[in-house]
């Protein structure tokens, strides 16, 4: 995680543990992600896979199919 301004952005990697927080239709829309419905909010999920786009980054979560936008995570230590 790095600080920027007093928010703290998050740069997924493999291998990360990360909370799910829930999301937005329009997260969901902006680059074309999975819709992560089957997923639970505060779960804590593993980061199997990130792609970098130019304003957006994908994460696949270990054992759920499909490809999340990043902003629906927060890496935890837990």
């Amino acid at each position: 995680m790095s600080e920027n301004n007093n928010w703290y952005v998050y740069r997924p990697q493999v291998g990360d543990r990360v909370r799910y927080l829930g999301y937005t239709r329009e997260q969901v829309d902006w680059g074309n992600n999975d819709t992560p419905y089957m997923l639970i909010r505060d779960r804590i999920y593993t980061v199997e896979d990130v792609e970098v786009h130019r304003q957006h980054t994908k994460v696949k979560i270990k054992g759920v199919v499909g490809n999340f936008n990043s902003v629906h995570f927060i890496l935890t230590d837990e």
